[in-house]
């Protein structure tokens, strides 16, 4: 399988149907992140979230990214976390290529369904201790 042909089979067609961004400050993050431990990290990341950010010098900066494209799909459907919704409803996994790609789960997925939203395109980018994060929801 060629690099372009597994770039043709991530790309999706469709319909632009909404947009979020969000930014966060990494440093004011990492401190939060080493205050919350490991006590309440399971409260905004899943398992699957936490163990691929790794145990390394860019751990704060991969959750940092998790944690704004979480943002950006909330903002991106016009909710914020409570009434039934938590961060892990919304989880950040990769594709083959290391792209990030959204799982949403319990009612965040209906909701996403509701307003025919079928698949996301997201990014996220770093400068100095900024992280900065996209996503865009796509119907069929």
């Amino acid at each position: 399988m060629t690099f372009a042909h597994v770039m043709d089979r991530n790309l999706h067609k469709g319909n632009f149907i909404v947009h979020g961004i969000d930014i966060v400050d990494t440093s004011r993050f990492g401190n939060l992140v080493n205050k919350l431990a490991s006590n309440h990290l399971h409260l905004y990341f899943t398992t699957k979230e936490l163990n691929s950010a790794g145990e390394d010098i860019r751990r704060i900066e991969k959750l940092a990214s998790r944690f704004a494209i979480k943002e950006a799909v909330m903002k991106a459907l016009k909710i914020g976390w409570g009434n039934g919704i938590s961060f892990v409803d919304v989880e950040i996994l990769h594709n083959d290529l290391g792209a990030p790609k959204v799982q949403l789960h319990r009612l965040i997925h209906n909701l996403a369904k509701e307003q025919n939203i079928s698949h996301w395109l997201v990014s996220a980018s770093h400068a100095g201790s900024i992280t900065i994060a996209s996503a865009i929801g796509l119907s069929d």
